[in-house]
């Protein structure tokens, strides 16, 4: 596809990289030369030095044979002026980054009648991935699949766990449990395991299955999966503001800190059922005195990821809350995991993969059937749920039958209102959505799944 990435921020940056070698013709735009020098010194596409706005400058950029422009400059009115003149001068799709909250009651109507094919709020969909951790305290991270009917679980295996040292096949042999493992990672490694895999304190396990019988799993190996009933936000930006308003709906006891007075009062007006406090999120007194020590969950929002960090760990020394840590700079990944934070967020990453989701999906020329996509420890693992859209050389024949790609898993299976974790003698049907959790990059159709 003809691809056109106005704005070479943090996410079209991280944009690039991912569709980068996926056969797309890619032009960026903007109008800091540095930023456009970087990004085309180190991947493979062509910079344009302008606004985004400027029909001029679309031009050059080849608006007119342009598949897709994705709007992902600093500001909203800008992103949306260049996405307008996009479809008025070519016939693209168009997807706007849009954060200001003012607009939030508004992206139907905006999306509808500017013709947008989508409008994406990173700091909303970020509270929202932190909103359901708060609401299953035990994983690591969660992502969903068929309309939130499946889910992909991640968690960490504890000393007093069932699973320290305990052989895969027993979950299904033993346990009776109907979830399946797709993937572990120990330590750098990561691993799709089979069913001789014997598990190690601190290994952090993906499994899928649907929200009832991952419960089951839960209870079964002895962790608690209660929900949190009390919450503390430290830093009050748009996340906090998004994060606060959906724990408070669902009854959840909310404190807001942040040292900015003017930030604050604002806070208060649009949440008077939160507690907001003025202050300096780093003091540890204050913290204590605000009772960090018995809050059951945590959330490091400030704007600086060293600041998030070292909350993250104040609030692990001094309570047994669930604690969701914001990271903005992926390049802090390699000590992360020495660190050994509970659950960390990454925006742009999260913004990033409903971007390239949406892309894979119109790729006609590939013929993608790619419903859903998420991109796991670092990108090195996919997630993807496909739709079977025709008969083809993976249906109707069993699964045991087929010649797999190696370090690759089927999950699941919906089927109308079944889901099924499959076994050997399950087939793929016409109509299936089908989960694969794979280490091989851009699989784009069903198909990609079989051996060459």
């Amino acid at each position: 596809m003809n691809i056109i990435i106005v704005g070479c921020g943090k996410v079209g940056s991280t944009l690039v990289e991912q569709l980068n070698g996926e056969n797309h013709r890619i032009v960026v735009i903007d109008v800091r030369e540095d930023k456009v020098k970087s990004i085309t010194d180190e991947l493979d596409a062509m910079g344009i030095v302008g606004n985004g706005v400027s029909h001029q400058t679309l031009m050059e950029a080849g608006i007119r044979s342009a598949d897709l422009l994705i709007a992902v400059t600093g500001s909203d009115e800008q992103n949306l002026l260049s996405c307008v003149i996009a479809r008025k001068t070519g016939n693209c799709k168009t997807i706007a980054r849009v954060r200001n909250p003012i607009y939030n009651s508004e992206t139907t109507f905006l999306r509808e009648e500017l013709g947008l094919a989508m409008i994406i709020n990173p700091e909303m969909t970020a509270a929202s991935e932190i909103a359901r951790l708060f609401q299953f305290p035990t994983a690591v991270k969660i992502d969903t699949f068929s309309k939130g009917r499946i889910e992909l679980l991640h968690f960490r295996v504890t000393g007093d766990c069932l699973l320290n040292n305990y052989e895969l096949v027993h979950i299904r042999t033993t346990l009776k449990c109907d979830v399946l493992v797709c993937l572990v990672r120990r330590g750098e490694e990561v691993i799709i395991p089979r069913g001789d895999f014997v598990f190690r304190e601190g290994d952090v396990v993906a499994i899928v299955s649907t929200p009832s019988k991952s419960s089951d799993f839960f209870r079964k190996i002895g962790i608690s999966t209660g929900k949190i009933k009390t919450a503390m936000l430290v830093g009050g930006g748009t996340m906090a503001y998004y994060l606060a308003a959906r724990l408070l709906d669902v009854g959840i006891d909310t404190k807001i800190v942040d040292q900015d007075m003017a930030r604050c009062e604002h806070l208060h007006e649009l949440l008077p059922k939160a507690t907001v406090i003025c202050g300096d999120g780093t003091d540890e007194k204050l913290l204590l005195q605000e009772g960090l020590e018995s809050v059951d969950g945590f959330a490091a929002l400030t704007g600086l990821d060293e600041e998030n960090i070292l909350l993250s760990l104040v609030a692990r020394k001094y309570s047994h809350a669930k604690v969701v840590t914001k990271i903005d700079r992926v390049n802090f990944n390699s000590v992360l995991g020495d660190i050994k934070l509970d659950s960390t967020i990454f925006p742009r990453l999260i913004t990033a993969d409903v971007i390239i989701k949406y892309a894979r999906s119109m790729n006609e020329s590939l013929n993608s059937n790619v419903e859903n996509l998420y991109k796991l420890e670092e990108g090195r693992v996919e997630a993807l749920e496909f739709y079977i859209k025709e008969t083809s050389a993976v249906t109707d024949i069993p699964l045991v039958k087929m010649r797999l790609k190696k370090d690759l898993l089927l999950c699941s299976i919906t089927r109308g209102n079944r889901i099924l974790i499959p076994g050997g003698q399950d087939e793929l049907k016409v109509g299936d959505y089908v989960v694969v959790v794979t280490t091989h990059a851009r699989l784009n159709d069903i198909k990609d799944i079989l051996e060459d």
